[in-house]
């Protein structure tokens, strides 16, 4: 409790939106629209609006979740007071996981558009920081100290960062709805749109825009929305604030993106498409677009939007994942020294250092932002599908809680958004599905080390509410492994087929999970904390 005092309530709604669409607009819509487009061609403008659907579906269930219980890092407890230590600890794992490998990911895409510069004086050193789909040593260092920088701007105190975030945001949302305008009004392209992916007419290619919800940063970019949930803590008003931040940030979001993906397909020059959207290769694609239409201021902002874009969600992200962690401790799945507040500042420090570590080892694994991208949104996609759960056990295991929103229709709104959830899960194609699935296990391992130190209390009683999400997991890997051949798969399950059963699969797991809730200790003590 006396760390939780020390955290400040001085965010307001205005910044607490402004918080989570910081975070949403950061790289995904500098690079997003050209990977969408190369996947699903000119359908890509509704991936866009399939991603923004399923996520707003999912955000409903935090917006309820974060103004009931409004604790900073709040994304990794909600599993703990629903289904007990070990549900807690796999969702917290995965909920971290998902928001600290974006730090790397904004840095290198400041970094792989700075590989692009048109200016003379560049030439002899910029081309050489990113090339083959890969950042160079130098690209490394320079991306290492934009993770610096990010790490600075959140060291001090939460008023600051929530500040500097709100002027950082409002040039964001200005930028890339100008650029999207400006692109359609200065040469707009009808007829791309019946190019097909691989040439010839276009026509609808199913998997193909499933698979670009899922790995051509749509889920990425929209990630932010839990930002709000993570600062509820340090909210004023946080029923009024936190469905504001998480709602208002996603709409607002969702129409700049789906914006910019239309103007990506009309400005593309016909010629560079001859060969279908398969073959585009842009390294900064607006800028580039720009430049090829005479646009040279724009592209002079989009340069510098490089660098702000995703340094204004790097910043966000890391004051998030910090809350996290410390969310991990309260948990009792992480060492005591990292729920340590400053007593001055109100910043858990010692969080904040974990991460500055963590995000440099990310650095070694993605090496660009394509990798980065397509791994944190598969982590994304984990992290969210403990919020529908939670929400309805919630509803009744413990209907006596205050609550500042209730949404109508949760339960199968929550049912519909544990299925959209494991479908993109499964459009991720195999094998980064079953790659980032074992990276989320890991988390049992944090889990067994410090059950092992308490004694194993309770254990049959945390196993026995644990065990829909413990195989879960590997039940989405092996259908991902043995799915249609159009996401990867072995092909035993045709495709069509395919999407019926992992939506039947992961139904049953959601009616599972709801039945495996009980009302933990720790629940019981949150709602002691909400009463008084």
């Amino acid at each position: 409790m006396a760390n939780k005092s020390l955290l400040h309530r001085d965010v307001g709604a205005i910044s607490l939106m402004m918080t989570g669409i910081g975070s949403i607009i950061g790289s995904g819509w500098l690079f997003g629209a050209a990977k969408a487009a190369r996947l699903a061609g000119p359908d890509a403008v509704y991936a866009w609006i399939i991603g923004a659907v399923v996520i707003l579906i999912i955000a409903l269930s935090y917006a309820e979740l974060g103004a009931m219980f409004p604790e900073s890092g709040g994304m990794v407890r909600f599993g703990l007071y629903t289904h007990g230590s070990l549900v807690g600890a796999l969702a917290a794992w995965a909920a971290w996981i998902s928001v600290v490998s974006v730090i790397p990911v904004e840095a290198f895409a400041s970094v792989q558009y700075m590989a692009s510069w048109p200016w003379s004086w560049a030439q002899p050193w910029a081309p050489s920081l990113f090339h083959n789909g890969t950042v160079s040593g130098t690209g490394l260092a320079i991306g290492a100290v934009l993770v610096i920088i990010y790490f600075l701007l959140n060291f001090w105190s939460v008023n600051f960062f929530a500040k500097t975030n709100t002027a950082i945001t409002t040039f964001k949302l200005i930028i890339p709805a100008f650029t999207g305008l400006s692109l359609i009004a200065a040469g707009f392209h009808h007829e791309n749109f019946s190019v097909g992916i691989h040439g010839g007419a276009h026509s609808t290619d199913l998997a193909a825009v499933l698979t670009a919800v899922a790995t051509s940063g749509i889920v990425f970019s929209f990630n932010g929305f839990q930002s709000p949930v993570n600062l509820a803590g340090e909210s004023k008003n946080p029923g009024r604030d936190v469905p504001i931040g998480v709602i208002g940030s996603i709409l607002i979001c969702a129409c700049i993106y789906i914006l910019l993906q239309i103007a990506f397909l009309g400005s593309v020059s016909p010629a560079d498409i001859v060969n279908g959207w398969s073959g585009i290769n842009f390294s900064s694609p607006y800028a580039q677009l720009a430049l090829a239409v005479n646009l040279n201021f724009l592209a002079l902002l989009l340069y510098v939007d490089a660098f702000i874009s995703p340094s204004g969600t790097g910043t966000t992200y890391t004051a998030s994942s910090s809350r996290m962690l410390w969310g991990m401790e309260k948990n009792g799945t992480l060492w005591k020294i990292f729920g340590q507040v400053h007593p001055k500042y109100g910043i858990p420090r010692p969080a904040m250092w974990l991460n500055l570590a963590v995000a440099f080892l990310f650095f070694f694994w993605f090496q660009g932002w394509d990798t980065g991208a397509d791994v944190t949104s598969v982590a994304c996609v984990i992290s969210y599908l403990m919020g529908p759960v939670a929400v309805v056990v919630l509803r009744r295991i413990a209907p006596e809680i205050k609550r500042p929103l209730t949404v109508p229709g949760l339960q199968w709104l929550g049912a519909a958004a544990f299925m959209l959830g494991t479908l993109v899960l499964y459009w991720a194609r195999w094998p980064l599905t079953g790659k980032v699935i074992g990276v989320m296990m890991a988390g049992a391992v944090l889990w067994f080390y410090f059950e092992a130190q308490g004694g194993w209390h309770d254990f049959k009683r945390q196993m026995k509410a644990a065990w829909w999400l413990v195989l879960y997991l590997p039940t989405i890997a092996l259908l991902s492994w043995g799915g249609s051949s159009q996401f990867g798969g072995q092909n035993f399950i045709p495709f069509g087929w395919d999407l019926g059963v992992v939506a039947l699969v992961g139904l049953g797991f959601y009616w599972w999970g709801i039945r495996s809730g009980w009302k933990t200790v720790h629940l019981e003590a949150a709602m002691a904390e909400t009463i008084h």
